[in-house]
């Protein structure tokens, strides 16, 4: 576990439903040391009622790492919560942002920036239980419920309530008429808005997202605020990784090739296979670590086609990595 002091959320991997499973963040962890890593969100019912293991399992390697939550009853939060500090996360995120349908029938995401007092009870409930930080990622509004008062509104209940930490995707959500993928592309990007919000609680951390693809337009955004999160891009063009630690964390930081991520990971990977993973079940998270390179397409293919076999092995990835070789 990382020491809560030294946490540092200058550069984070969203967290992507169905993407950033453990597989996904293991391989993330080769390319950066330094990239605060985060879960799929996963609900407080899952947690108590379902398969706890499952849920909250991940690999040391991976420290730094946040669980982020999603529910709404402050009681089940602080459960949760405090289920995660002793399986060893370094942070709980929880979710006041996601606009789905489903996400909105469980009456949390979203749809909580209308109920600040709920989310102020929920962050409190949940930093009362544990050590590790608790933090909001959020929207700068839903709906109509837009305006920069409303927003401030929210983010200074919450932080009365004790979060120190907001992750603000600088669109608003609409919660009926656009698609979860919509509400990502539609909304126009509000990076003033979030830059605002720093200017008027400097005594809070916060981080950016939304609409951020490279590690010049992060530098940038980092002039206005603490940090910056990424998610589909990363997810599509790991290797955009590489070059965190070296551009934003240590100027003396090794940038490892691509071959060389490939090799680390191997052991992983046979790990895995002997615990009767599936192969593509860790591959799938790598098709684009040779986005924009030569044999890329081929990469993406030969792995595509031959790792969901039951007899796959690491010799598939040998085999593709040769076809990116000029």
């Amino acid at each position: 576990m990382i020491n809560k002091e030294k946490l540092n959320h200058r550069f984070c991997v969203a967290p992507m439903l169905d993407w950033t499973d453990q597989h996904c963040r293991y391989f993330h962890r080769l390319l950066s040391k330094n990239a605060l890593l985060y879960t799929e969100m996963v609900t407080t019912g899952a947690l108590i009622h379902g398969n706890t293991q499952r849920f909250l399992k991940f690999n040391q390697e991976e420290h730094p790492v946040s669980l982020q939550l999603g529910g709404s009853n402050p009681r089940d939060l602080a459960i949760c919560t405090r289920m995660a500090e002793e399986a060893g996360y370094d942070e709980v995120n929880l979710n006041v942002g996601c606009p789905s349908d489903r996400v909105q029938n469980g009456s949390f995401g979203a749809c909580l920036m209308a109920e600040p007092q709920l989310v102020g009870d929920c962050v409190a409930a949940m930093q009362a239980s544990v050590k590790i930080p608790v933090t909001v990622k959020s929207r700068i509004g839903i709906d109509d419920r837009d305006s920069y008062e409303e927003l401030t509104r929210f983010i200074d209940v919450v932080a009365q309530a004790g979060c120190n930490i907001f992750i603000v995707h600088a669109r608003k959500a609409w919660l009926k008429g656009l698609s979860p993928k919509e509400n990502r592309e539609v909304p126009p990007l509000r990076y003033d808005v979030v830059f605002q919000l720093k200017k008027d609680f400097p005594q809070l951390e916060i981080v950016i997202n939304g609409g951020i693809t490279t590690l010049d337009h992060s530098m940038e955004l980092l002039k206005h605020v603490d940090g910056v999160m990424l998610g589909r891009e990363v997810y599509q063009n790991p290797y955009l990784l590489a070059e965190v630690d070296r551009l934003l964390f240590d100027d003396a930081a090794e940038m490892k090739s691509r071959e060389q991520v490939i090799f680390e990971l191997l052991p992983y990977i046979q790990k895995k296979l002997a615990s009767e993973v599936r192969l593509n079940s860790v591959t799938r998270h790598i098709l684009g670590l040779f986005h924009g390179e030569y044999g890329a397409r081929l990469w993406r293919r030969y792995l595509s086609e031959n790792t969901c076999k039951s007899n796959s092995n690491i010799d598939i990835l040998l085999n593709s990595l040769e076809l990116t070789q000029k």
